[in-house]
């Protein structure tokens, strides 16, 4: 089943109780470590977690800003201890903060390590990790992302699509990474990429088609809302409106 929700970083500016609000009707908030849900602020997590729950909401990822190869691996830590207080089921994390061209074979050793390890420590928990999909990391390409998932066992994807992103380009990485997809982040970018945002409408070419492929085999994934038009909570209502109705087509 797709669940649809609201990535919390959306509205960084806002409030935790503006985004609940924002999110009602939907199913799932992933939570941020840069804004609202700050690493080892136990209080905070715990504060934002009850919120979700009370509003019938569902905690998703948390999204950290754990990187491996550049964090100081003892961050990790308090990384999970504070998805523990939010009560999120799982951790997304980024491979390295350099594109996978030009990571030496060392380097990317190093990395793939790292994310062996906090995939350990987090199962040691009951909590799963997943790798963001993203520019300037080992995810930034098909082949470098599949030898990664493949490199460390129970480590998960967080998929989302590249600047301009071609449709058949996307149909592509979804179908060689399922089932290791756990959610993904839904936006429509124009020509200038992440300074141009389109209403999520105006790309039904690249999400009805992405929406299908995850719902195919009838895995439990979130999709997330992110990166809506001049942050507006107009906008951004408007496309929750939209992926909610996609998703009722499957």
């Amino acid at each position: 089943m797709i669940t649809p929700g609201l990535a919390s970083v959306t509205f960084r500016g806002r409030s935790a109780e503006e985004v609940v609000g924002l999110a009602a009707g939907l199913g799932v908030l992933e939570w941020a470590g840069d804004a609202h849900v700050p690493a080892g602020d136990l209080a905070a997590a715990a504060r934002v977690g009850g919120l979700t729950r009370d509003a019938g909401l569902r905690v998703g990822s948390y999204g950290s800003y754990y990187k491996s190869g550049d964090s100081d691996p003892a961050d990790f830590a308090a990384v999970l201890d504070t998805a523990e207080a939010l009560g999120a089921p799982r951790v997304r994390v980024w491979a390295g903060v350099r594109g996978s061209a030009e990571v030496p074979v060392g380097e990317r050793a190093a990395i793939t390590d790292d994310l062996r390890r906090c995939v350990e420590l987090a199962a040691g928990r009951g909590l799963g990790v997943t790798v963001e999909h993203h520019v300037s990391s080992l995810t930034d390409d098909l082949g470098s992302a599949r030898r990664l998932a493949a490199d460390v066992p129970g480590l998960v994807g967080h998929w989302q699509p590249r600047e301009l992103p071609d449709v058949d380009e996307c149909l592509g990485e979804v179908r060689a990474l399922l089932p290791g997809i756990a959610a993904v982040h839904a936006f429509s970018w124009g020509a200038d990429g992440f300074t141009e945002r389109l209403a999520l409408a105006e790309r039904p070419d690249l999400w009805r088609p992405v929406l299908a492929e995850l719902a195919a085999d009838g895995v439990d994934r979130d999709v997330l809302l992110e990166f809506v038009r001049d942050d507006s909570p107009e906008a951004f209502r408007e496309d929750a409106a939209v992926l909610v109705d996609w998703i009722g087509e499957l």
